[in-house]
C-alpha cells in the first residue's frame, strides 16, 4: 500500500520527538562532560593542595633548620666567651702567683745562710755542667763576696766529685734591682753560657710545673685530650 504524505500535525509531533531527543541526548552529554570536569577539578585541585602544603613544609623546615643553626651559634659564642673569661681569670690567678715569688716579701739573697747554701748548689753544678777550667761568675753588684766564697766551697767540690780544678772569676755585672740573685756563669772558651740566676729558674719551674699547678688549683680539664 502506497506511503501518504504526512500532515502538518503528524509532520509537527515528529519534529517535536527529534527536539526532545536531541535536547535528551545534549542533557546527558552535558551531564558527562560536568562530572569528568568535576572529577579532574578535585584531581587537580588535590595536586595543587598537596603541592603547595609540600612548598610550605619545605620553607618552615628550612626556616626551623636555621633558627636552629642560629641558636647553635649564638649558644657556642657565648660558651667560647665563658670560657675566654674564665681562663683569662685563671691566667690572673697565675700570673699573680708567679709575680708573688718572684717578688716575695723577704727574698733568698736576704737570707745570709740559705742563700749561700743556694749559691753553692747552683755553682757547683755550673761547674760540672760547663767542665772547663777557667770560669767566669757574672753576679749582682752586693752578692760579689758573697759568690766568692760560695764559688770557693763549690770549686772544691767540684774537684772531689770530678777532679776538674776550676779557676774563676767573679764580676759583679748584675745590677741588684735587675735581679732577685743567683749566677749566670760563661765558660772560659766563651762558648758555653749558663743562666742560673732566679729569674731564669723561675722562668723555666714555671714551663715545667705549670700544667700541675693548674689542675691542683683548677681541676683536671676536661676538654684536654692528649697528656705528654
Amino acid at each position: 500500500m502506497a506511503s501518504r504524505a504526512l500532515n502538518d500535525e503528524e509532520v509537527l509531533s515528529e519534529m517535536n520527538k527529534m527536539v526532545a531527543f536531541i535536547k535528551q541526548e545534549a542533557l546527558e552529554k552535558a551531564r558527562e562532560i560536568k562530572v569528568k570536569a568535576d572529577e579532574e577539578f578535585a584531581i587537580e585541585k588535590a595536586r595543587l593542595v598537596k603541592q603547595e602544603q609540600q612548598a610550605i613544609d619545605a620553607q618552615y623546615e628550612k626556616k626551623r633548620k636555621g633558627a636552629e643553626v642560629a641558636q647553635k651559634i649564638a649558644q657556642s659564642t657565648i660558651t667560647n666567651k665563658s670560657r675566654l673569661k674564665l681562663l683569662h681569670k685563671r691566667e690572673e690567678v697565675l700570673q699573680y702567683i708567679f709575680a708573688a715569688v718572684r717578688e716575695p716579701e723577704t727574698p733568698l739573697h736576704a737570707m745570709e745562710g740559705r742563700y749561700e747554701q743556694f749559691l753553692e748548689g747552683v755553682i757547683t753544678e755550673s761547674f760540672l755542667f760547663i767542665f772547663e777550667k777557667k770560669v767566669v761568675i757574672h753576679s749582682r753588684k752586693s752578692d760579689v763576696e758573697t759568690v766568692q766564697k760560695a764559688a770557693e766551697n763549690s770549686a772544691k767540690a767540684c774537684k772531689e766529685i770530678s777532679g776538674l780544678s776550676v779557676e774563676f772569676e767573679v764580676e759583679g755585672t748584675i745590677a741588684d734591682d735587675a735581679s732577685q740573685g743567683g749566677v749566670k756563669l760563661v765558660s772560659g772558651s766563651g762558648r758555653i753560657t749558663l743562666d742560673n740566676t732566679m729569674e731564669e729558674r723561675l722562668r723555666l719551674l714555671e714551663d715545667k710545673m705549670l700544667p700541675e699547678i693548674r689542675q691542683e688549683l683548677f681541676g683536671v680539664n676536661l676538654n684536654r685530650k692528649f697528656y705528654t
